[in-house]
């Protein structure tokens, strides 16, 4: 147990009446939920500070299920804890992205400054200094997290900063922020036409009416009242558009053989956990357009047959989850969610589930059965999702840059969509350039930009007039480039040169990088 809770500094305290009666109140509100485990050991972890073995045995014992259970999930998310920690949990990263720009060295000085080592907290009960294999925010790098707060570009002198303010009870709240890292305005611009930021940086986030007058919603309601649902697959299998999440299947043939699937219940899935080291681009449209996602979401439910849908946002992203669960209110309020949308037979609705910390989780299959309440072991396939997945029904599982792409497509349809981008890759897409860049950042251009081009004008070339060595392409699960391909487009066909779009992550090294060969 210790080895999870990484926290061997602190005495656990009596759990209060009055805390044992919001334990249960949060165990009785979720009780009749479906895969109600894994919300109940957050929310309780969230009102305590930690998971004793004594509450683990009340929330076993409230909704039925083994003890073992209880155990198995927190063993396997590295965010769940058995002990209390310091009032400030700090989460250094350690992803290839942070680790080429110095983490070590900034872990090294955060050990210093605190006086305690990893595990550790401070004997005032302030601090417990923890890594974390990735926190999401890679343009950024080198990276922290305290509590929900990110801290980037950290140097020595920073870090005093950072500790010396928290000391001083100046913690920011991360729902007032505007964005977790940056402005995505503040980047390069691309010249064309956004189709997935278009709005990000421009309107209000936690304003529906912001959106609304963007054009919001007119999309679902064009397919809704004026469409059938075959018809929206069609128009999405004729745009072209391919799973944007790394696989790249194309999203209106996967849509196309659940379509057609008569049974009762169906579901819809947005995959959020965007673990894959380097990939960032998926926080930009939540945290600046999340009801755009929604309404992707809602006409690909219209489109397959699915009455609800689930978001699965990695654990470290509070605020996507806090501007999520804020954009399906006012949804709701407004009809775009809920019963009979637009006073039609269709009915819809989104729930946010959090991941706690597993990288594994972003694989389609590994999420649905964390969404289950279970540890996030991948099954077997086939049988694939689309036939049966979650709870063994029929479940369309996209990542939300795909399904932010639907409401346009619908809007302006697919032949449009298929007119951007490349032959192999149609429309629009986001890259990241990270790295040994002056300016790491995320760029929306149409499909097909060289790595040359992605470097010089979008990452500003390389830092200190460097020379370029190579380039991880696509995540950290994909494959790395050198020179060679510096001048190849940067789509789904990558993959002839040794590299891979995958999410459109490009990890940029240059020569003062050393690659070990193991063999």
């Amino acid at each position: 147990m210790t080895s999870h809770s990484h926290c061997t500094c602190r005495t656990a305290a009596a759990i209060s009446p009055e805390m044992w009666a919001k334990i249960d109140a949060i165990i009785a509100r979720h009780r009749e939920q479906p895969g109600n485990l894994m919300p109940v050991l957050q929310e309780v972890q969230e009102a305590v500070g930690y998971l004793p073995p004594e509450v683990q045995d009340r929330i076993a014992e409230g909704l039925n299920v083994p003890g073992s259970d209880v155990f198995g999930v927190m063993s396997f998310y590295s965010m769940y804890t058995w002990r209390p920690k310091g009032k400030y949990v700090i989460r250094f990263c350690e992803s290839p992205p942070c680790h080429v720009l110095g983490a070590e060295n900034m872990l090294a000085a955060m050990k210093e400054e605190l006086g305690v080592d990893l595990g550790g907290t401070t004997p005032d009960g302030l601090f417990t200094l923890e890594t974390s294999a990735c926190l999401g925010v890679c343009e950024v790098a080198p990276a922290m997290q305290i509590n929900e707060v990110v801290h980037g570009h950290l140097t020595r002198d920073k870090i005093r900063q950072i500790l010396a303010d928290y000391r001083a009870g100046k913690a920011p709240d991360y729902k007032k922020l505007p964005y977790t890292t940056k402005d995505f305005r503040s980047y390069t611009q691309a010249p064309g036409e956004l189709v997935l930021l278009s709005n990000v940086g421009v309107i209000n986030p936690e304003k529906i009416e912001d959106y609304l007058a963007k054009g919001g919603y007119s999309a679902l309601k064009k397919a809704v009242t004026t469409m059938t649902p075959e018809q929206v697959v069609e128009e999405v299998k004729t745009s072209g558009l391919r799973g944007r999440g790394g696989a790249g299947f194309p999203a209106g043939l996967k849509w196309s053989f659940t379509r057609p699937l008569q049974v009762p219940q169906k579901y819809i899935i947005c995959n959020l956990d965007e673990g894959e080291p380097g990939t960032i681009k998926d926080r930009y449209i939540v945290e600046g357009d999340p009801h755009k996602v929604l309404e992707g979401m809602a006409i690909a439910g219209f489109a397959v047959g699915a009455d609800y849908g689930y978001i699965y946002c990695r654990g470290e992203y509070y605020l996507c989850k806090h501007r999520l669960n804020t954009a399906i209110e006012q949804a709701r309020a407004q009809g775009f969610l809920g019963k009979n949308l637009f006073g039609t037979d269709f009915s819809f609705d989104i729930e946010v589930r959090s991941g706690f910390g597993c990288y594994i989780c972003g694989e389609e299959t590994a999420l649905i059965e964390s969404i289950e309440g279970k540890r996030g072991y991948p099954r077997a396939k086939p049988p694939f999702p689309g036939v049966e997945g979650l709870w063994r029904k029929p479940t369309i599982v996209n990542n939300v840059e795909t399904l932010a792409s639907v409401p346009a497509i619908v809007e302006k349809g697919g032949a449009w969509y298929k007119s951007l981008g490349t032959e192999d890759t149609s429309g629009t897409k986001i890259y990241q350039i990270i790295g040994h860049v002056k300016t790491p950042q995320i760029c929306e251009v149409p499909a097909g930009i060289t790595l040359r081009e992605l470097i010089t004008t979008y990452g500003g070339g390389l830092r200190d007039g460097a020379r370029f060595k190579m380039c991880q392409t696509g995540g950290a699960s994909a494959g790395i480039v050198t020179e060679a391909a510096l001048d190849v487009p940067i789509d789904f066909g990558m993959a002839k040169v040794g590299g891979a779009l995958g999410s459109g992550t490009m990890l940029v090294m240059d020569e003062s990088d050393i690659m070990a060969v193991l063999g």
